[in-house]
């Protein structure tokens, strides 16, 4: 059980990192980690990040950008309007320009 809340806190440290108005995936944070494979436990991390107030677990997405933890937030849209209001825009449950807004941790951490 140590070794899954030690790879949560340290998907939660990450996360805690991502730039107002950025975005990443779970995939991009698991292979920061080290666990490439691990995309879906940095996923079930982040569903239970949505009560930590300095964890913006809004801002971590598919890797296609698609909001697929919306339903993790309080309120039906509450994920993607946190998201715009840094200023990304977001239709149909999926991020525009997602390149632009992208955040790799494998590069800027």
């Amino acid at each position: 059980m140590s070794d899954t809340k030690n790879f949560f806190q340290k998907v939660y440290e990450v996360a805690e990192q991502i730039p107002f108005g950025r975005v990443t995936s779970y995939g991009a944070i698991a292979k920061y980690l080290g666990a490439a494979r691990s995309a879906r436990m940095v996923g079930w991390a982040m569903n239970g990040a949505g009560n930590m107030e300095n964890v913006p677990a809004h801002r971590v997405v598919n890797k296609a950008g698609l909001l697929t933890g919306k339903h993790h937030f309080d309120g039906t849209n509450l994920m993607q309007q946190l998201l715009e209001s840094e200023g990304v825009e977001v239709i149909d449950n999926q991020i525009q320009d997602l390149e632009k807004h992208f955040w790799d941790p494998y590069k800027e951490l």
